[in-house]
């Protein structure tokens, strides 16, 4: 007996081991699309990076490549974190976006918003923060309040306050896209928590509500809409943009310029190496380079779901969930304003935008996911 035990002790090892491994495919999709986004951010951002930065092309490119760095090993170190801690921790994520989402107000306005906080020398953007203190607070509440989510008073109210208070500060920056963001995926949470539908039709009722009223306070808002269905009714003003990003994708055809060798890139598409970068990648890697990366992100959403329906309890599952349906609607929000599918609403793209702070906790957030992956059930393929 003594022999058959001592025998078995290395394949349990082994099987511990390997219990507690991040899930691969995730990890590789993660640091392949981060890696590809910051070549891509490179080559958009020289031109603009070398009229404004004095002579300095690499400028942006540099200040990506740190940040991605850094990024990565925030991913590892967090990835280590029990996810369990973020419980803990959701309130108090979700109160210093809030008080962040505060004194942004009283930033300078950058293009008619006010979006951003410097602080040594980089740029903070609390939005960003908010989505997460959002996906944190909701999934912890909903596994905790499982059995009184019938109630309004116990069950809804306090995620209606929440929206209310979150969308409300984006409201005033203005911050469109991420009213967006945060509200469908505080619904999709809300939907996977098992709320009541009586009280999603409620709440769906109430957004509705509200984006009408916004629309109509918020004329730049209208502006997009009628520069969206028609940008050639004003091509030098509020179509531009979006007219400039078409060409940019039709230019490219099947296999694309080739790689540095996108033309509207030099000054004719604004936000090229943020908002806009993926025009410039479908300039230079053409139709073909653009699904592939399109592929990679539908991988990367797929598998970030497998992760969330094999996480160990519920408040791993709604975590990994949440975060998953983060990225989705980044990309296709993205992807559909840069094609002219929606309106613009000034949303970057995960790991490819120009955005230091925000590719840095994009990358701590897939660490979230590793961890969840880690405690799940054999994650490798």
């Amino acid at each position: 007996m003594a022999r058959q035990k001592a025998e078995r002790l290395p394949q349990q090892a082994a099987d511990a081991r390997e219990r507690n491994l991040p899930d691969l495919p995730f990890l590789l999709l993660t640091i392949l699309l981060t890696a590809i986004g910051v070549v891509m951010m490179y080559s958009a951002s020289y031109p603009r990076a070398f009229v404004e930065e004095n002579g300095n092309g690499m400028y942006f490119f540099i200040r990506q490549l740190i940040f991605a760095v850094v990024g990565v090993g925030a991913m590892i170190v967090v990835s280590y974190l029990n996810y369990q801690y973020w419980r803990r921790m959701s309130v108090w994520v979700l109160a210093g976006a809030v008080l962040l989402l505060v004194i942004v107000l009283f930033m300078k306005p950058v293009n008619g918003a006010r979006r951003w906080i410097p602080i040594f020398g980089v740029t903070v953007q609390p939005s960003e923060i908010a989505k997460l203190g959002v996906v944190l607070t909701f999934s912890a509440m909903l596994a905790y309040k499982r059995e009184r989510l019938r109630s309004f008073r116990t069950g809804l109210l306090p995620f209606i306050l929440i929206v209310i208070v979150v969308v409300g500060l984006l409201a005033l920056e203005p911050h469109l896209s991420a009213i967006i963001i945060i509200g469908l995926t505080a619904f999709i949470l809300m939907y996977l928590g098992e709320v009541p539908g009586k009280w999603l039709l409620l709440l769906a009722g109430a957004a509705l509500v509200f984006v009408a009223v916004y629309l109509a306070l918020r004329g730049y808002a209208n502006d997009r809409i009628t520069a969206w269905l028609d940008p050639y009714a004003d091509p030098q003003n509020k179509g531009y943009q979006i007219l400039q990003s078409l060409y940019a994708i039709g230019s490219g055809g099947l296999f694309g310029l080739g790689f540095g060798k996108s033309r509207q890139k030099y000054l004719y598409l604004p936000e090229e190496h943020n908002d806009y970068v993926f025009a410039i990648v479908c300039e230079e890697l053409g139709f073909v380079g653009a699904a592939l990366i399109v592929l990679l992100f539908a991988l990367l959403v797929i598998r970030g779901y497998w992760i969330a329906m094999h996480a160990p309890d519920r408040f791993g599952k709604l975590v990994a969930a949440g975060q998953t349906t983060l990225l989705a609607l980044q990309v296709l929000l993205n992807i559909g304003v840069v094609t002219n599918v929606l309106p613009a609403t000034g949303n970057s793209l995960p790991f490819f935008s120009y955005g230091g702070t925000a590719l840095m906790l994009q990358l701590a957030e897939m660490g979230i996911m590793l961890n969840i992956s880690k405690n799940g059930v054999n994650n490798l393929l």
